[in-house]
């Protein structure tokens, strides 16, 4: 398909120079607006404003420049259609064969700490997804270039002639996905202003993510996987940095995620958490990274073979030795120093991932057949200010401290969740069972002689007294729970039995997905 006519429009002037020069050398006229004719023209590359073409001035601070049927009808117009060619020589309209355009920055106005809705309003665009989407239309007589990338292929193609249709097609697919993506973004942007509390659920939920990478299968070898990216967030594991090691699996990134939202959740403390099936095997804190690290691998060794292990300080040389002989997929920090890289990139099936902190929240998802299930984050922490003692005996200094860590740590394990710990180190984890009683069994058997003057903690009421019972006689001195069962006096009563203290948090925390 030949090319005689391009118009160029781009707010990321990334190589138009060498395009415009690229197409002028091919013999191709060039008609253009505002910067980027300047940009051209400055290069010394003939070049045509829309003004002349249009016969009208760029107006309203350039509001209007582009939205014109001597503009629109040369990108829309049939070449092969008898009326179309008929109209567009009647009016004096010449086709376009190329467009190239990419639009106002909108994210990255948006992004801006102090942005004002005028400002953003102002860099929504209006000329530029219009011939995008005019031209991406049209794409059976036109070429449509939406990212920069794409400048050096389209002059090859133009020297070789294989501007093929198949090819304007996909041409054509990745302009409505950079419309699309920009429309999700303003949408996003005009909720939020209207809804205005962070907590209120849109009426209409649009998002468009961007494929970062395929893998090499989901969660079994026969089911396909890739990985997306929300444009507009920043930080989190989705923009995380793999600094050493194998490509990513589908299950490394889920655990990767449960891994460093649970480490996370302490900012003025050290804190290693390491995941195995998106539960906490070992979590501790320390007075510096290779402390907790230390204490989270020895909470369960034998579970941890394998895991995945997130860190909330950097990873320097000494925790990175300390890790160096055990079998871990991922482990992941916000920095690794350059003497922890040196020894921890000689073993070869390691993934080491810097992992950015989020600039903020974001909703939580959940698929389900023909829909979609939308929360906001589970972010409460109760501490003991909010809880009610109900027991005979409250908790001592030392029984708190342990509650409130264990209180975090349940947030993140699988309904029916129990936890055992001291103040600073899980002991025992049971996750994911169909009674209470059962999770209980498990955290405690874990524990083994640890469990004797630990703490519990349950992510729900207690429904029976059983699971106290269990934690009485396994030597358990304080419990943590929601409260809230109509049977809560029957737990309490079995608590007052072996003396154990209990709180009521008046919060629960089931982790169902």
């Amino acid at each position: 398909m030949a090319i005689k006519r391009a118009l160029i429009s781009v707010s990321d002037k990334t190589g138009v120079v060498e395009f415009a020069k690229g197409l002028h050398e091919l013999g191709v006229e060039i008609i253009s607006t505002g910067g980027t004719m300047k940009a051209i023209a400055d290069a010394g590359i003939p070049v045509k404003s829309v003004s002349e073409v249009t016969g009208f001035p760029e107006m309203m601070d350039g509001r209007v420049k582009t939205l014109h049927p001597m503009i629109h009808g040369g990108i829309l117009a049939i070449r092969d259609n008898p009326d179309h060619v008929k109209a567009m020589k009647e009016h004096g309209i010449t086709g376009i064969d190329l467009v190239a355009v990419n639009l106002y920055p909108f994210r990255e106005t948006i992004a801006k700490p102090d942005v004002t809705r005028a400002e953003a309003i102002e860099n929504i665009d209006i000329g530029g997804p219009s011939m995008v989407r005019a031209a991406a239309k049209n794409y059976k007589y036109v070429t449509i270039v939406v990212d920069p990338s794409q400048y050096s292929d389209i002059l090859e193609r133009i020297k070789s002639d294989t501007l093929t249709e198949e090819f304007r097609l996909d041409l054509s697919r990745k302009a409505f996905l950079h419309t699309g993506l920009y429309d999700c973004a303003i949408a996003d942007y005009m909720t939020k202003e209207v809804n205005g509390s962070k907590d209120t659920l849109p009426d209409i939920y649009s998002k468009a993510y961007v494929k970062v990478q395929d893998l090499r299968y989901g969660e079994n070898p026969h089911q396909k996987a890739a990985f997306y990216k929300d444009p507009e967030v920043k930080g989190g594991i989705a923009d995380a940095k793999q600094l050493h090691g194998k490509e990513l699996s589908y299950n490394n990134i889920v655990d990767m995620e449960a891994a460093w939202d649970l480490a996370s959740e302490w900012k003025d403390q050290p804190a290693c958490a390491i995941i195995k099936h998106t539960n906490p095997c070992g979590c501790a804190l320390g007075e510096n990274a290779l402390d907790a690290f230390k204490k989270a691998f020895a909470a369960d060794s034998k579970s941890a073979f394998g895991g995945i292990v997130a860190m909330n300080r950097e990873c320097d040389k000494a925790t990175a030795e300390e890790m160096k002989p055990i079998f871990f997929e991922v482990v992941m920090a916000p920095k690794f120093s350059k003497e922890a890289l040196e020894v921890l990139e000689t073993k070869k099936n390691i993934r080491l991932i810097e992992v950015p902190s989020l600039t903020h929240e974001e909703l939580q998802l959940h698929k389900v057949s023909g829909g979609l299930l939308i929360q906001t984050p589970d972010n409460s922490t109760e501490t003991r200010a909010d809880c009610k003692v109900v027991t005979d005996r409250a908790p001592t200094e030392e029984e708190w401290k342990a509650l409130e860590f264990a209180w975090v740590i349940v947030k993140h394990v699988k309904s029916n969740a129990i936890v055992l710990t001291n103040q600073d180190t899980t002991l025992g984890v049971g996750a994911g069972q169909m009674n209470r009683v059962g999770s209980a069994d498990i955290a405690i058997a874990e524990a083994g002689e640890k469990a004797k003057g630990s703490v519990m903690s349950s992510d729900a009421f207690f429904p029976f007294g059983d699971t106290i019972e269990a934690a009485g006689k396994a030597g358990i001195t304080a419990v943590i729970q929601p409260g809230g069962s109509i049977r809560d006096q029957e737990s309490i009563d079995m608590a007052n039995k072996y003396g154990i203290a209990m709180v009521f948090t008046g919060h629960r925390h089931f982790r169902h997905s």
